[in-house]
C-alpha cells in the first residue's frame, strides 16, 4: 500500500533484527484507514519530541464510568482519523488462555469498529482495543459482550483484578490464584465499573514469590503464594547438582538471608531466616521445593512512580490461609478489602494511592482503624527497618512502685 505520510522516523524502528511496532501499525493501517493517521501523528510527534494527544475529553458507554480512556487528536484537522482514537479495556480471561476462534472473533470486532490494533495485555491485565470513536463505543462493547466480555476498569476505580497462570500450567504455584482472582473480580463488580475512589487501586494474584505478575511492585494490595513450613530437600539431586555446578557459589553466597550452608555432600537451610525469595529453588528446581502448607501472603501499597515515587508494598498479613478462607467465599479477604477501602476513601487525599495515605498518616493508625494488631513480621524491607516500636505498658499501681522504687 502507498504511504500518506513519510515517516523516515519510525521507519528507522522497523531495522534491525528486533519486531517492530511500526510493522503491526502498517499491516493494521491496511485495514482501517484511519490508523495511517495514527501513525502520521506518531511520526509528528517524534518531530516535535511531545505527544500529541489533548488533555480533557470522555469516552464511554451506557451505564458505566470506566473501561474506555479517551484519546483525542491536538491536531485533528491535520490527522482526522485520530481525532477520536479511544481504548477500551476488556477483562481478560484468567490465565490468559483463549481459543483461536475467540481470538479471531475479536479481531473482526477490532477490524469493524476500531483501528484494528489490540494490546495483549495492558500493565493491568486488561486486552485494549484501539482506536474506535464514542459514536462506535456503544456497538463495540456489545459485540465483545456476546462474546462474554465485560469491561475492565479505568479511572478512579478498581482496576482489573489480574492473576498469574497459577496451578494450571505452573509448579510453584501455592494456592490458586486463577479462582480467587475471578471471584474478586466478580464480587467487587460496581467498584470496577463505577469509580468510586480517590484514586486508582489494583489488587494483583501471584501464585509465588517469583510474582510473574509484578504484584509485589505494583499492585495496593498483592496476594502473593508462600508456604510456612520449610523447604523440602532432595539430598541425592543436591548431589547430582553439586557435579554440574558450583553451589557454594551460585545458590549458597547468592542467599540474601544468608541461611544455607553446602559442605560439599549436605545443602543445609536455616528455614526460621529464610525470606522466600525461591532463588535457591529457581537454580535447583530437581533438588528444592516449597514446603507443603502453603498459603500466601498478603502485601499493601506498592505503586510506580506519581506523586511521591516508586515504593515496594510491604507486609500486612505473613500468612494467609487461602484454602480455609475459600471454604468461606474468601470472607475473610473481601472483609479486608472493605475495611482498606472505608479508611482509604474517608481519609484519602484526591489522586492519592492507599500506600501514599499510609505513610502519611502513619501505620499505626492505620492498622488501628481497619482492626489489625501490629506484628514484627510487618517491615518496610526484609529483616530490617520495623514501621511499629513495640513500648511496654505499665498500670497506674506499677508505674507508682517504679517511684518508690527510685525514692
Amino acid at each position: 500500500m502507498s504511504k500518506k505520510y513519510d515517516t523516515p522516523k519510525l521507519d528507522q524502528l522497523k531495522t534491525g533484527k528486533w519486531p517492530s511496532f511500526v510493522k503491526e501499525l502498517e499491516k493494521a493501517a491496511a485495514k482501517a484507514p484511519r490508523t495511517e493517521d495514527l501513525i502520521g501523528q506518531l511520526e509528528e510527534s517524534y518531530n516535535v519530541k511531545m505527544p500529541l494527544w489533548k488533555h480533557g475529553g470522555m469516552a464511554g458507554v451506557k451505564g458505566y464510568g470506566g473501561g474506555v480512556v479517551g484519546r483525542f487528536s491536538n491536531y485533528p484537522e491535520k490527522f482526522p482519523g485520530a481525532k477520536e482514537y479511544h481504548t477500551m479495556r476488556i477483562n481478560q480471561v484468567q490465565g490468559f488462555f483463549y481459543t483461536s476462534d475467540i481470538l479471531r472473533k475479536l479481531a473482526d470486532i477490532g477490524d469493524k469498529y476500531a483501528g484494528g490494533l489490540f494490546n495483549f495485555h495492558g500493565a493491568t491485565g486488561d486486552i485494549q482495543v484501539l482506536g474506535f470513536t464514542q459514536a462506535e463505543a456503544e456497538d463495540l462493547f456489545q459485540s465483545v459482550a456476546k462474546l462474554g466480555f465485560d469491561q475492565g476498569g479505568s479511572g478512579s476505580a478498581l482496576r482489573t483484578p489480574a492473576a498469574c497462570v497459577g496451578p494450571a500450567r505452573c509448579e510453584w504455584a501455592n494456592y490458586d490464584t486463577l479462582h480467587m482472582c475471578q471471584d474478586i473480580t466478580q464480587e467487587f463488580q460496581n467498584e470496577l465499573h463505577r469509580p468510586p475512589f480517590n484514586y486508582k487501586f489494583k489488587i494483583k494474584f501471584s501464585g509465588c514469590p517469583n510474582d510473574c505478575v509484578a504484584s509485589g511492585a505494583r499492585s495496593d494490595l498483592s496476594v502473593v503464594g508462600i508456604w510456612k513450613d520449610n523447604i523440602r530437600i532432595d539430598p541425592d539431586a543436591v548431589r547430582e547438582y553439586a557435579k554440574k555446578m558450583d553451589i557454594q557459589k551460585l545458590v549458597v553466597d547468592r542467599c540474601p538471608a544468608k541461611c544455607m550452608s553446602f559442605d560439599g555432600e549436605k545443602l543445609t537451610i536455616d528455614d526460621s531466616s529464610c525470606v522466600k525469595c525461591m532463588h535457591c529453588i529457581n537454580t535447583m528446581p530437581k533438588a528444592l521445593r516449597p514446603g507443603v502448607e502453603k498459603g500466601a501472603q498478603i502485601r499493601i501499597g506498592a505503586k510506580v512512580p506519581m506523586v511521591q515515587g516508586p515504593r515496594l508494598g510491604f507486609v500486612l498479613i505473613p500468612f494467609y490461609d487461602v484454602e480455609e478462607d475459600k471454604k468461606n467465599n474468601y470472607a475473610f479477604f473481601k472483609d479486608l478489602v472493605q475495611r482498606i477501602w472505608d479508611f482509604w476513601d474517608e481519609y484519602g487525599q484526591n489522586r492519592e494511592r492507599v500506600g501514599e495515605l499510609i505513610q502519611r498518616v502513619g501505620i499505626g493508625n492505620f492498622l488501628e482503624e481497619i482492626g489489625i494488631d501490629p506484628i514484627p513480621e510487618m517491615v518496610a524491607h526484609p529483616r530490617a527497618n520495623p514501621f511499629i516500636k513495640f513500648e511496654e505498658y505499665f498500670s497506674e499501681d506499677e508505674e507508682e512502685e517504679d517511684d518508690e522504687d527510685e525514692e
